[in-house]
């Protein structure tokens, strides 16, 4: 992985057959043979993932006791356990994801009992919480057959209606219309203890409506998980498809360097191999439909100039131009300052080679393959979401304190006012 900052990992780093065709998404998984699960049968054998196994450490289990969150898992398997066919069963899995979706919205914009000491702003309750209801229904032995197309069919299902996919509105003309998308939490085997800034904002701004220069802008929003494969399958072309012809802006957000924002310039077509929350690690080309078309960089279209001096917070914004690239007719990477060069070939852009840049540049790549290269859209990195002093060694350390809980809420706010920024000085 080409990893420009060792110690932060930038992540910053969920018709319709036509739209996906020209959106450039991978091809699907090859699914596995649909072998059926008799009625009755022992799944004891199933393991849990690997972000799934992390639940059972201290810091995400009181991050759920501490929110209210924790009961939720325990409700769902109930539900599961009444269950008798598959349609059923279909419906209760979309409910409950849809559910934990609204729960923790509401919670983080203020609706609702608290239910616990955590702050509602928290990303996390959700992170885990769905992680929760995963292991609940990836472990679960049915009364009736099920084969193991179906199980993942009602995964997916529990991971889009959990992520804010199903819950996209869009507004009359008169409002205008904005997509922001976050990350989860990542890096867990570091800090299990981590949230995400671009998550937690998310929550905080989705369904929100901003006042801008420009009229009333009504903010939707979208959580991805930080998983290559998810990508590899077209997670990201199968959320945004049916929605960018509709919008006035869009931006991806994640989590990036320490103490600033930045407007990413140049997107690049190759993945660095960083592990991601499953801990497998990818490097070559960002896998996308027609290949033989596919660009090797792809550019924001956000107002970078009035983003980054406009008085948006605490923060300062940059617009980062810098890549790297195999200039053509080299064979070593080198890092530009000012972008990349006719012919290049792409090792990272300026959201380094992680899936902030994927996103960044399946989304771009989206827009223009789609014909709609006027439409605002390209990524925002955030600052880095830091614990206070005192409170940095993940062994001894508690799940939150003052300093990290004012860190969220002013990145957060920023976002806000970057986002209106952004609509304001759209054409």
């Amino acid at each position: 992985m080409t990893h420009r900052f060792p110690a932060i990992t930038r992540l910053g780093l969920g018709g319709v057959t036509l739209l996906l065709v020209l959106a450039g998404s991978a091809l699907p998984a090859t699914a596995s043979p649909a072998t059926a699960t008799p009625a009755g049968a022992d799944r004891s054998t199933v393991q849990p993932t690997v972000e799934e196994q992390r639940l059972d450490r201290a810091a995400p289990q009181e991050i759920l006791r501490r929110s209210g969150f924790d009961v939720l898992a325990p409700r769902f398997a109930r539900a599961l356990e009444g269950t008798r066919s598959y349609a059923r069963t279909e419906r209760l899995v979309t409910r409950h994801a849809s559910a934990l979706w609204r729960r923790a919205v509401d919670r983080a914009q203020g609706r609702g009992p608290a239910r616990g000491d955590l702050s509602r702003g928290d990303d996390r309750p959700l992170y885990w919480a769905r992680l929760a209801l995963s292991r609940e229904l990836r472990t679960w032995t049915p009364r009736f057959g099920l084969d193991d197309q179906q199980r993942r069919a009602l995964l997916t299902a529990l991971e889009t209606s959990s992520r804010g996919e199903e819950d996209i509105r869009h507004p009359g003309r008169q409002v205008k219309r904005v997509l922001i998308t976050g990350f989860d939490p990542f890096t867990l085997d570091r800090d299990v203890r981590i949230g995400n800034p671009s998550g937690a904002s998310a929550l905080a701004l989705d369904g929100t409506l901003v006042h801008t220069a420009k009229g009333p802008a009504r903010i939707e929003a979208v959580i991805f998980p930080v998983r290559w494969t998810d990508f590899a399958e077209g997670a990201v072309e199968r959320a945004l498809a049916r929605h960018l012809p509709h919008l006035d802006a869009f931006t991806t957000i994640s989590q990036g360097r320490p103490g600033r924002f930045d407007v990413e310039r140049t997107n690049g077509a190759w993945r660095g191999g960083f592990p991601d929350n499953e801990n497998l690690v990818r490097t070559g080309t960002v896998p996308v439909t027609d290949p033989a078309s596919q660009p090797q960089w792809t550019s924001t279209t956000l107002p970078y100039r009035r983003l980054t001096e406009a008085d948006t917070g605490r923060f300062p914004v940059y617009d980062n131009t810098e890549v790297t690239e195999i200039p053509a007719g080299a064979t070593q990477p080198v890092t530009r300052r000012e972008g990349p060069t006719p012919g290049s070939t792409a090792r990272a852009g300026g959201g380094g080679d992680y899936l902030s840049n994927e996103i960044a540049y399946r989304a771009t790549l989206l827009r223009d393959r789609m014909g709609l290269s006027k439409l605002p859209g390209g990524h925002l990195h955030t600052p880095v979401l830091t614990f206070g002093a005192g409170n940095e060694n993940p062994a001894t350390g508690g799940v939150t304190d003052p300093d990290f809980e004012r860190n969220r809420s002013d990145i957060v706010r920023q976002i806000r006012a970057l986002v209106k920024t952004a609509v304001s000085a759209a054409p």
